[in-house]
């Protein structure tokens, strides 16, 4: 996943085209599960997909921005960067794809309850009354979503789905990701940019090929034109969002760049819910509209 950078407000005649930088950023997140489970059906890999997009994209980025690569060396914290963000990417893209795409978004935007406690640890910012609560309706929201409607069945056999355990990992490592890009503010963005595109690339071949190694996932299968050139799409989609969302984050206020982010998940309800790739139980949506409410809490604060 992208994430947000810092940035200051521009004048309002830049907030329409901004707001629609953001939107487009959405979009591509949103409706990515569906390219992703054509790769799948192709035979795939989802961890094979993630390598192959962002080892293409990593390849586009250091043609266009050669230099970029000494921003790395001489920042450490980019390498914290690069490994939220190939967490990130790994677990989302994954999840995704074999989970209720739905269910997969909602549990992953946790990532507001999350950053409370990262930035708590990391910035060393204290957590206040409100971030408390906005933690507890979000966690709230999420029993609601997790625990079936038979409740006495899940006692007896308590767990998470691969794709749930998967979208929370995701949301905390995004989590992460955000507070490394607080904490990374004076290093170029095309360095941030390097370290995450590059974390996505490298965490998603190793983990790829350690699952080869022990049986759990499928060797790469002979690239064709057809799955080669929606990868390749794809990949261009991610960068061109990635791009949209560092041009309309700088040109808006923090909060409403996070509001605008929540267009993600409309986009992956209405296209998964429309393809059939996803259930709106009355459970998903009660749950889904405490965690929501969390984050919108969260967009409403001031940034410090």
């Amino acid at each position: 996943m992208s994430a947000q950078p810092l940035g200051a407000a521009r004048p309002p005649e830049a907030s329409l085209l901004a707001a629609f930088a953001l939107m487009f950023n959405a979009f591509v997140w949103g409706v990515s599960w569906w390219p992703l489970r054509q790769l799948h059906e192709a035979g795939v890999h989802p961890l094979w997909a993630t390598a192959i997009i962002y080892i293409f994209a990593l390849a586009c980025m250091l043609f266009a921005q050669p230099g970029a690569w000494r921003g790395v060396i001489a920042n450490p914290g980019v390498w914290i960067l690069a490994l939220g963000s190939g967490v990130t990417n790994v677990a989302f893209n994954w999840a995704v794809t074999v989970g209720d795409v739905v269910r997969v978004v909602l549990l992953f935007y946790l990532m507001p309850a999350w950053s409370v406690l990262i930035a708590w640890a990391v910035l060393g910012e204290r957590p206040t009354r409100g971030a408390l609560v906005r933690l507890a309706l979000a966690f709230a929201g999420v029993l609601v979503v997790l625990l079936p409607a038979d409740v006495a069945a899940f006692a007896a056999q308590p767990g998470l789905s691969v794709a749930d355990g998967l979208a929370i990992l995701g949301g905390f490592s995004f989590a992460l990701t955000n507070a490394m890009l607080r904490k990374l503010h004076a290093a170029p963005s095309a360095s941030r940019m390097l370290g995450m595109f590059g974390g996505g690339a490298l965490l998603a071949t190793l983990a790829a090929g350690f699952g080869v190694a022990q049986g759990v996932v499928a060797s790469l299968p002979p690239i064709t034109l057809a799955w080669g050139a929606l990868a390749a799409g794809l990949s261009l989609a991610y960068l061109a969002g990635n791009y949209a969302m560092q041009y309309g984050a700088v040109r808006l206020a923090a909060g409403t760049t996070a509001v605008v982010m929540l267009t993600e998940v409309v986009f992956a309800s209405a296209s998964s819910v429309a393809l059939g790739a996803a259930a709106l139980q009355p459970r998903t949506l009660i749950g889904g509209a405490l965690i929501l409410a969390a984050a919108l809490l969260a967009a409403r604060q001031r940034p410090s």
